[in-house]
């Protein structure tokens, strides 16, 4: 099965660098005149997957708000994933999940084995029980084709508390995790399987992230405040390892397909004037 970091590579190349996530919540909702329920989240995802599943080289999904819907909130997470698959994207599930033992090997089984309803190419998770905690992930992702994008510098102001701690040998909490990621993608070409994720708005980080291998998630885009160009100062000579990431900035244009697709080009546009080309 080809690596993750290699399937992601191509889809950049062919559709460019851009993720968009489906993030139904309920000011959302209301703005594109749905309700605030299963069947507004069906339409809405739906309405997402038609504008941009055969476009968007990766869609990413926040599970949190199909979850609050219970299981039928899940089973229209499970279609919405069906659907982006037929289409042509990759699907990397916003869960940010992460615990120790037997329960992360669960969470592993639950999104990143072929057999699962909710499997996808890659997802989102938590270090802070120790990156070694994620192993069952990262192996089950390598068995199988999968990503993990592990989380380093995140933009919410109460990240810096723990992101920003020194360790005893010196180096941060988020250099230690970006260290470790960058172990595991070591060898790997032409992208590694194992990303992290970088917010956008945090300016000049102070970290070194020219040996991660791996891809860089870089949310924060668009209405959370960061524009393109911002993607150089917190990036610098890692420009090349970049998937710019926006949710509100497109979909806040529907739910007219064309107006989707429309955002969704415009801030292509913006990130391939800032990105060096893939």
């Amino acid at each position: 099965m080809e690596s993750f970091g290699t399937r992601l590579h191509r889809a950049i190349t062919e559709r460019g660098p851009l993720c968009v996530g489906i993030d139904p919540h309920p000011g959302l909702l209301a703005q594109w005149g749905l309700p605030d329920d299963v069947q507004g989240l069906d339409r809405f995802s739906r309405t997402v997957v038609e504008a941009l599943g055969d476009r968007v080289a990766v869609v990413k999904p926040q599970s949190a708000f199909f979850e609050r819907f219970g299981s039928r909130g899940v089973a229209i997470l499970e279609s919405t994933i069906r659907q982006l698959r037929d289409a042509g994207s990759l699907v990397l599930l916003d869960v940010k999940r992460g615990d120790i033992g037997s329960t992360v090997s669960a969470y592993a089984s639950a999104y990143l084995d072929p057999s699962s309803p909710v499997y996808v190419d890659a997802v989102t998770a938590s270090p802070y029980l120790g990156v070694g905690s994620l192993a069952p992930m990262f192996e089950l992702a390598a068995e199988h084709g999968g990503g993990v994008f592990v989380l380093a510098l995140t933009s919410n102001p109460e990240g810096a508390a723990v992101q920003r701690a020194v360790t005893a040998d010196g180096r941060t909490v988020a250099q230690t995790v970006i260290d470790e990621i960058s172990q595991l993608n070591r060898g790997a070409t032409p992208l590694g399987s194992f990303g992290l994720v970088v917010g956008a708005t945090i300016g000049d980080t102070g970290h070194d992230l020219s040996g991660v291998g791996g891809p860089l998630l870089a949310p924060g885009l668009g209405a959370q405040g960061a524009g393109a160009a911002d993607l150089r100062t917190v990036f610098g000579s890692s420009l090349a390892s970049v998937l710019p990431s926006y949710s509100r900035e497109v979909l806040s244009a529907g739910p007219d397909v064309a107006a989707l697709r429309a955002a969704a080009d415009r801030v292509l546009v913006d990130c391939r004037a800032v990105l060096p080309a893939r």
